[in-house]
């Protein structure tokens, strides 16, 4: 049996390790087949569903960089894959509520995905070509915001770690000053607190753990929900726990996903709350899923009630329907 070289860890292993091909092979497609679409016919009907073709209008040459965070910013909008394709609303809604407190949004199309999944894997080496990608993209940006502590803290915190010793070790250090989580950039940043908006309900917030322990955001989204209008926040008894969604974590460990969103969701919902807040997409989805499987076999209790979940930007733009 082949020995390990001495101190090699099973993450090594595990990094190091030649890619497996995949179990399932696509399906060749035959000339004339519907579903054998060109790559221009996929990206348009995926950008049906986009919010990028809404953003793109709001488009603008790069601004020039500054150090001031006051009235008439040009705010870069980061959109993460999950905001993009999943919940597009959320970033219509960031865009206004900036745009209402007077900043010009931009929407540079030449983003992608930030790279977390691969980073995650331990693709290290695929992970650092989208930082580097990402880096050229947002290039001069006055600030850039996004809608997800999750792929924020990607771009905040593992990109410097990434590409440091590398020639992109200084604009991933850059970058990073100027990118900003939503809530964090409006109560640190702008020091804004009160948006004018109005939520006539009894809400919960969740907190998602790379926004709490990366990005060390608690209290910002709580002082922007108490100053809106009729809203009544309640804590729940599991406010920082995990929801077990974790990307990757949650299909590699699907069971134990499962048993950590019971323990979230079950004290988020004790809270007798109609809406459930978060500022992460990926956790309102993991979530939501439990709470739709919990109603539909009767064991939400609570008469069945069943709350909603929603992005903090939608309650502040007044986007919840």
């Amino acid at each position: 049996m082949k020995q390990e070289a001495p101190g090699a860890s099973r993450v090594t292993r595990l990094i190091k390790a030649p890619r497996r091909k995949p179990l399932i092979k696509a399906p060749r497609r035959k000339p004339g087949d519907p579903e054998a679409q060109s790559a221009s016919e996929r990206a348009k009907n995926r950008d049906a569903r986009s919010v990028r073709p809404a953003l793109a209008a709001r488009a603008a040459p790069p601004p020039t960089i500054r150090t001031d965070y006051t009235d008439g910013m040009n705010v870069d909008l980061f959109i993460p894959c999950f905001v993009d394709q999943m919940t597009p609303q959320v970033g219509m809604a960031v865009a206004t509520v900036l745009e209402r407190l007077g900043h010009t949004c931009t929407f540079r199309a030449g983003q992608t995905c930030c790279g977390q999944p691969s980073f995650n894997a331990g693709y290290w080496d695929e992970a650092r070509q989208v930082a580097i990608r990402a880096l050229e993209v947002f290039a001069g940006a006055e600030a850039v915001v996004g809608p997800s502590g999750s792929c924020v803290a990607m771009m905040k915190v593992f990109y410097p770690e990434l590409l440091a010793g590398t020639a992109h070790e200084t604009a991933a250090l850059d970058l990073a000053a100027r990118t900003f989580e939503f809530g964090e950039f409006l109560v640190k940043r702008l020091g804004v607190t009160d948006v004018g908006a109005r939520f006539p309900y009894r809400v919960t917030y969740h907190d998602g753990c790379h926004g709490l322990r990366e990005l060390r955001i608690k209290d910002e989204p709580r002082q922007l929900l108490r100053a809106v209008k009729d809203l009544e926040l309640v804590e729940c008894d599991e406010a920082e726990s995990c929801c077990g969604f974790g990307g990757l974590f949650s299909v590699k460990f699907p069971m134990i996903s499962t048993a950590m969103a019971e323990v979230k969701g079950g004290s988020l919902v004790r809270t007798g709350c109609d809406y459930i807040v978060s500022s992460d997409p990926s956790c309102q989805l993991q979530l939501d899923g439990w709470i739709s499987r919990c109603h539909a076999n009767g064991s939400l209790g609570r008469s069945g009630v069943r709350p909603r979940t929603v992005h903090l930007a939608e309650i502040l733009a007044g986007a919840v329907s």
